[in-house]
């Protein structure tokens, strides 16, 4: 059987104050090959160069995934301030309607840090602006310096729910993940269950009810070291086989409609 491609949702960046380039990180393309198993097309986020089917056509799941850009408040109904940081409308425009769209197919997702948030914003929820300055709450934020490694280093505990999906994937109901974020989820949106959290109470995991398909999605970034870490590798495995799922239940519906 052939590999499934799996779209990895880009990020915009300026080259040189005056270039504009589409770029996903390289840590996401290698984990969708060696963990996933499956074909990493890279998506430019911009909705005005595809149509959200003609997207969904080319791919057989997602793989939405972090930046330094947050989702826009306005799209959760809030002002925007300082605290926001800054944002890439585009994504937001075609993101959004594509995750909807998956979850509504049974089309694979898995939401990353960023995507993690976009999950939620899409079924109405809203996010903190900074999770630091909530009473309580740690600093989840990258650490400032340091190596790749340094940044990426185990940072915290995670505690799944007992009979969730997260538990049975992992084969355990506590494991420990890095922690790279600013943001995070205020109120969860319609159909999000949080299915777990950080030791100060941070959401860190969660799934949408009642979903025909794959729609895991995570804070932390399981995209480091994915093919060897042993909270990556599992999630990422069980992405892959929903991806190859979906491309062969595709597959068979042309070939019947032939």
């Amino acid at each position: 059987m052939s590999r499934p491609v799996i779209g990895v949702l880009a990020n915009s960046h300026l080259i040189n104050d005056d270039y504009w380039v589409q770029g996903a990180g390289a840590i996401n393309l290698q984990a969708v090959r060696e963990a996933a198993d499956g074909v990493p097309l890279i998506v430019p986020a911009n909705p005005d160069l595809f149509s959200i089917d003609e997207l969904r056509a080319s791919c057989d799941g997602f793989v939405f995934t972090g930046g330094r850009p947050n989702v826009h408040p306005e799209e959760y109904g809030e002002e925007e301030t300082e605290a926001h940081g800054t944002f890439d409308r585009d994504r937001d425009r075609l993101v959004l309607p594509l995750i909807r769209a998956c979850v509504d197919a049974g089309q694979p997702i898995l939401g990353i840090c960023r995507g993690f948030q976009e999950v939620n914003v899409a079924f109405g929820g809203t996010l903190h602006p900074e999770i630091r300055d909530l009473p309580g709450r740690d600093n989840h934020r990258m650490p400032p310096d340091g190596t790749l490694e340094e940044k990426f280093a185990m940072r915290h505990e995670i505690t799944f729910t007992e009979s969730g999906p997260f538990t049975k994937l992992m084969g355990q109901k506590k494991v420990m993940t890095n922690s790279l974020h600013g943001q995070g989820i205020k109120v969860p949106g319609e159909r999000i269950v949080i299915d777990g959290h950080a030791p100060d109470g941070t959401p860190e995991a969660i799934f949408v009810s009642d979903a025909p398909g794959f729609c895991l999605s995570v804070q932390w970034h399981p995209e480091w070291n994915a093919s060897k870490d042993p909270v990556s590798r599992p999630l990422f495995h069980a992405f892959g086989d929903a991806c190859r799922a979906w491309a062969a239940k595709r597959a068979q519906g042309l070939k019947s409609s032939a």
